[in-house]
């Protein structure tokens, strides 16, 4: 039985040892034909030195330099399509377009389209403005106007004549007549002189009314008569009033016959032996005339 399992065990590495060396013949085998259809195809790459010294003993023009360049190139690109940058634009070329710059210039395009709108409805928006500020303009010239001509329309007509007559200013006795063709004595300043208006005698702080309907030209200041007012009563006829306190009314505007216009106020020192008084003048076309001759 020992003898049967020993005669096994030779039989066993017999078979292993055959099998081992078929599989090594195998393996040379193989590498032996590979490598020879690799000695073949190498062949096939084997570059002709003596045929480039050749040719380059003989001269190439530059034609032939550039048509070897570029069926280099052309044959590089179309063999490798990954050394292909779809992206790069070389300088200054015409001919190659940018996906992305054209992108952006229609992106670009876009966004100044967008700005142009804008900007002209801004311009549009500042165009209404304006047109309704002009129209706002035209609409207060036109009030004015019609301010100016209402007003005017509604003042009233100064036509005072020769017939017309005054209502007193102011009750009370002549302290110094009107006096144009000889001279009168004024007591505070003890002496002769002509008086072109009369010198009512009044109480400090009454009412002075208005004479007649007319518009007040002026109102001022002198040193004899004091605070005064002078009237357009039209005709070229005009009042004057003085010795005023209190002034009632300004330049420019309309009074009606018996309007309160001032209070009388103390003399000036020029009257001061007169006493409190209220001056009154009248005058047609910048000459005097007697009060007395239209005053009722």
């Amino acid at each position: 039985m020992r003898r049967s399992r020993r005669r096994g065990l030779v039989k066993e590495r017999i078979l292993m040892v055959a099998s081992a060396v078929l599989v090594l013949g195998s393996l040379t085998a193989t590498g032996l034909w590979l490598g020879r259809d690799r000695s073949t195809q190498d062949e096939g790459y084997v570059v002709d030195l003596s045929a480039i010294e050749n040719n380059t003993t003989a001269g190439l023009n530059e034609e032939d330099d550039v048509h070897l360049a570029e069926s280099v190139t052309q044959g590089a690109s179309t063999q490798d399509d990954l050394d292909y940058d779809p992206y790069f634009q070389e300088t200054n070329s015409q001919k190659v377009e940018n996906p992305d710059q054209s992108e952006s210039e229609s992106m670009s395009d876009g966004t100044g389209q967008e700005s142009a709108d804008s900007e002209k409805k801004e311009q549009d928006t500042k165009d209404q403005g304006t047109e309704k500020q002009e129209e706002a303009k035209l609409a207060s010239t036109d009030q004015e106007e019609n301010t100016t001509a209402l007003s005017t329309a509604m003042q009233p007509a100064l036509t005072f004549s020769d017939s017309d007559t005054l209502v007193w200013p102011i009750v009370g006795n002549i302290l110094v007549n009107y006096s144009m063709d000889k001279t009168v004595y004024f007591p505070t300043l003890q002496q002769y002189k002509y008086n072109p208006a009369i010198i009512i005698q009044a109480n400090e702080g009454d009412l002075i009314t208005a004479a007649s309907a007319g518009k007040v030209s002026s109102v001022f200041t002198d040193p004899q008569i004091g605070n005064a007012i002078t009237m357009e009563l039209g005709g070229g006829y005009e009042v004057t009033y003085g010795q005023l306190a209190n002034i009632l009314v300004s330049e420019g505007s309309y009074v009606a016959a018996g309007d309160v216009i001032a209070e009388v106020a103390s003399p000036t020192k020029y009257f001061s032996v007169e006493g409190t008084n209220v001056y009154f003048k009248l005058t047609k076309d910048g000459e005097p005339v007697n009060p007395l001759t239209k005053l009722n």
